[in-house]
């Protein structure tokens, strides 16, 4: 998955965010949500093409990650897999399902406006998800004016 990882953040050469392009997934992180079973994987023709990581904050679903194989890009494999976090959400009680990203960003937060995420600010940021942001604005290439914090609550359609 570190490799897909690595594979998927090439894109952000393409709009002058190399420091984030070569961002080397957390392993510490990826195993914690293994262990707790918030990692789900998609296949195609028997290799991983996509895969999302998940966590909880604030108790809502938080997706942590999500990436897909520059080759099985555009099928909807991302799309996909955040429907089966959102869906794990409502089964698990999680009243929404939030994320951070970079809000201009044509793959970030414009695609997630189109699943129905919708920006949240101020006191809507919850405390965990508050900390999570400051974390990421710690790591190289983050501009943190650029980051937001999303969420779609379990009764939104997208």
């Amino acid at each position: 998955m570190a490799l897909l990882e690595v594979q998927a953040g090439e894109r952000f050469h393409s709009v002058g965010m190399s420091d984030v392009a070569d961002h080397v997934p957390d392993q510490q992180a990826l195993s914690r949500s293994q262990r707790q079973g918030l990692i789900w994987v998609a296949e195609e023709d028997g290799k991983i093409a996509g895969y999302i990581v998940a966590r909880v904050l604030d108790g809502n679903a938080h997706i942590e990650q999500v990436s897909v194989a520059p080759t099985h890009a555009r099928r909807g494999i991302g799309r996909r897999l955040i429907s089966h976090l959102e869906m794990w959400g409502r089964h698990n009680d999680r009243p929404a399902t939030t994320l951070t990203t970079f809000r201009d960003v044509p793959w970030n937060g414009p695609y997630y406006r189109k699943l129905g995420y919708r920006e949240l600010h101020g006191a809507e940021i919850g405390r965990e998800l508050a900390a999570a942001m400051q974390h990421e604005a710690s790591l190289p290439g983050i501009d943190a004016s650029r980051r937001c914090a999303m969420i779609k609550y379990n009764g939104d359609v997208s």
